[in-house]
């Protein structure tokens, strides 16, 4: 029997499919960010789109691809990246960002570094994104001033690049709502406009070393959408906690990538941050229409 639960503000059916329970009737395609790391080390692509021509033929390709928007990071977020100042930052979005945006690219910009922000807000871009999920008050006049979606990611580390803590995974919704409900409240008290915001709940190493965590917020993106009634962003792609559950490396991780995009899109996800743009949205698109 399929039940409709209030979901964010839309009505889901619960389809139970063998073992799984997925959330599925309104479906729609959410919106896609494709990655482009302009970075020494990230840990599926270091070093590949580093050179400006390079990560102009990436960003190209990746909008040819269908990603909606191009989510640029000039520094690696990953444990064992080294860090990176924030000039040596804004040099190598500089080298990009204006060509791409004269090509219509929407861009996003993902850093954690208020100087790096800043100058991200006065080139007009259209979405910012923070690992820390914007803690430094001094920014936010400036963030209300500007135009820009704001993603505002939850993360256990609370500042700075993932490390390796564990935290229970039967703690990890609970953490992640309280956090939602202190962060958005300053934003929103700071002038922020509460309908620019999107929620990103982390995954991986952002959740801790228990790879169960990743699995719990997957199934509670329903929860968070209908707690806040704000948009959720996910990203999964190439993620350490399916790469241990598969046995694949980065470049082989693109079926379990699929497979928990699918899912999180069921749940009600809105947005995704993907590296292959072009197969996920032949499976969404095959999906949808399996599924009416």
């Amino acid at each position: 029997m399929n039940q409709k639960p209030e979901v964010g503000n839309r009505k889901l059916d619960v389809v139970k499919a063998g073992g799984f329970r997925l959330l599925n009737s309104d479906f729609r395609l959410p919106r896609t960010l494709g990655i482009l790391n302009m970075t020494e080390d990230s840990f599926s692509d270091g070093a590949k789109y580093l050179a400006p021509d390079a990560a102009l033929a990436h960003g190209r390709a990746l909008m040819a691809d269908g990603a909606d928007a191009l989510d640029i990071g000039a520094a690696s977020s990953n444990p064992d990246a080294k860090a990176v100042l924030p000039e040596i930052e804004i040099a190598r979005l500089g080298a990009v960002i204006p060509t791409l945006k004269a090509e219509g690219a929407s861009v996003s910009v993902d850093s954690f570094a208020p100087e790096v922000q800043r100058w991200a807000l006065d080139q007009d871009v259209d979405y910012l994104n923070d690992i820390q999920g914007f803690p430094d008050a001094d920014l936010y006049p400036a963030l209300a001033a500007s135009s820009a979606k704001l993603i505002v990611m939850h993360s256990v580390q609370g500042r700075g690049p993932a490390t390796r803590v564990h935290v229970p995974a039967d703690t990890i919704m609970d953490r992640i709502l309280t956090f939602f409900d202190a962060r958005i409240a300053a934003l929103t008290s700071a002038g922020i406009a509460r309908d620019r915001l999107i929620l990103d709940p982390g995954m991986g190493l952002f959740l801790g070393t228990d790879r169960d965590a990743s699995f719990t917020v997957l199934r509670g993106i329903g929860a968070l959408r209908s707690k806040f009634g704000l948009p959720v962003l996910i990203s999964v792609s190439r993620k350490s906690f399916l790469r241990r559950l598969t046995g694949r490396g980065p470049q082989e991780a693109l079926a379990a990538t699929l497979a928990a995009e699918i899912f999180a899109v069921c749940q009600g996800a809105d947005y995704l941050r993907t590296h292959e743009p072009k197969p996920l949205k032949d499976a969404l698109i095959t999906w949808s229409a399996l599924t009416g």
